[in-house]
């Protein structure tokens, strides 16, 4: 139980320093936590390495042609977007090292978090490329674009808006990329991006859990920061080069869209910390709950007219053929 008094619990009594001093023990519990039930796993037995072939170029191998992927157009179209995401880590260790930490559990949990994520990219573009699922010379030129502009995240200057946007972030990622695998059509690839989900449901639950720690000690700031995030978000991988044209198309092929990122990422986070439930909260606390109850409302009303569109989109692609 984390002491609290009245003057802690006001937002002007908490600095950054100060929650990152107070967190402390809730990161060094939930990496235990974390560490007792992560499973270690192989990159490379997720490949399947006897389809691969030499490509075109230098080895005067094959030219990569499309007809030659398994997986299906929605598929690969999101499977190099969350590639590209995952290529992006050392932007994403330098965000969240800045921001909690090097020393202590903070910096242990960042480097841990870091070695995780990496293996997602390691697994993920040796199975594009074994598989022949995407160009690879695209996916090459995509890469040192998106990796050039590098990343910033829309809240890194706060502690709690970082905490708070990592939790919802990492179930939105889990989701994209078990419905990438589902979508894809290649059963290799299903199997690979579930073994990835798994891992970010587990880093989900810790920053979660942490965020429920971070409102049981100052609710209002904490809060306010999930009002923030909630309004405003937006997935990592959004600068990436064509993301606007990709995510609409991952959207229409029910991957990750409106009515997903509202019942499956959203709601679930804040019914668990019951964020509109809360009581004993001030002034600022009760104005961020007021105003995010009436954001959920609209993006539902959104999400209904979203797959009234998609569904009409849908029955006259089907009629055409």
């Amino acid at each position: 139980m984390i002491p609290t008094t009245p003057l802690l619990a006001r937002s002007d009594a908490w600095s950054d320093a100060r929650l990152l001093y107070a967190l402390e023990e809730v990161v060094e519990r939930e990496l235990d936590r974390h560490l007792g039930v992560a499973k270690e796993w192989m990159p490379h037995e997720y490949v399947p390495w006897s389809d691969g072939r030499n490509f075109d170029g230098m080895m005067g191998g094959e030219a990569w042609r499309q007809d030659q992927s398994k997986v299906s157009e929605v598929g690969r179209i999101s499977l190099v977007v969350n590639l590209l995401t995952e290529d992006n880590l050392p932007s994403y260790h330098h965000e969240i090292a800045t921001i909690f930490g090097r020393d202590g559990a903070w910096g242990t949990w960042v480097h841990r978090w870091t070695a995780e994520e990496g293996r997602h990219a390691i697994v993920m573009r040796d199975y594009l490329l074994t598989s022949r699922a995407v160009d690879p010379c695209e996916l090459e030129r995509f890469r040192m674009q998106h990796m050039s502009d590098g990343f910033e995240h829309d809240h890194r200057h706060s502690m709690l808006h970082s905490v708070a946007y990592v939790a919802f972030q990492e179930l939105a990622t889990r989701v994209s990329h078990r419905n990438t695998g589902r979508e894809s059509g290649d059963p290799v690839c299903e199997r690979m991006l579930a073994r990835i989900a798994t891992d970010e449901n587990l880093h989900m639950v810790f920053y979660r859990n942490l965020l429920a720690a971070a409102l049981d000690l100052a609710p209002d700031p904490a809060l306010a920061a999930i009002r923030d995030v909630v309004t405003a978000f937006r997935m990592p991988g959004h600068g990436m080069p064509g993301f606007e044209r990709a995510a609409a198309r991952i959207a229409i092929g029910g991957i990750y869209n409106l009515r997903i990122h509202h019942d499956d990422v959203l709601l679930p986070v804040l019914r668990h910390l019951k964020v509109l439930e809360r009581g004993g909260l001030g002034h600022e606390g009760l104005r961020a709950q007021e105003e995010l109850g009436l954001f959920m409302g609209g993006l539902d009303d959104q999400a209904v007219r979203f797959d009234e569109r998609r569904a009409a989109l849908l029955a006259r692609r089907a009629a055409r053929t």
